[in-house]
């Protein structure tokens, strides 16, 4: 994501607990927050990931409640920094951890479009992978 987003222009920013972050974040020019409140100031659209629960032994991680307090997407938060706000999730959710629920499906949330989309852009990727997309030029009479 990071790499197709700034390709098409636009400025990427990653927030989260230190121990979450990618070593290499920084040099792929991108801005790194470790407090949310900053982050939603900063940018114009949130896109939340979900915590893979089942991958947390690998690495510290508080819990539940505390990541949500420390990095919980919530109205309140919204409120605070004064602004209104796209948000995005590529699904699933885990509710009240990494976003409050009733954030999840509000008029901020583009969450069900994304996932819907999410679902024919990787058909539609799939299908140009497998050779679907080839077609015969006239001129040529080859496939590509």
């Amino acid at each position: 994501n990071i790499y197709g987003l700034k390709a098409l222009g636009a400025e990427v920013g990653l927030c989260g607990p230190t121990t979450f972050m990618p070593l290499e974040a920084e040099q792929w020019g991108t801005k790194i927050f470790h407090n949310l409140d900053e982050a939603i100031e900063w940018a114009d659209v949130l896109n939340v990931l979900r915590i893979q629960l089942e991958r947390q032994k690998k690495v510290l991680f508080p819990t539940n409640r505390e990541y949500h307090a420390l990095f919980g997407v919530t109205r309140a938060r919204l409120e605070r920094a004064g602004k209104d706000i796209t948000i995005l999730h590529p699904g699933p959710i885990n509710r009240g951890v990494e976003i409050e629920s009733e954030l999840a499906d509000s008029e901020f949330s583009l969450i069900l479009n994304q996932v819907t989309n999410g679902v024919a852009v990787r058909m539609a990727v799939l299908y140009l992978l497998s050779g679907g997309a080839a077609i015969e030029t006239e001129e040529e009479g080859s496939r590509r």
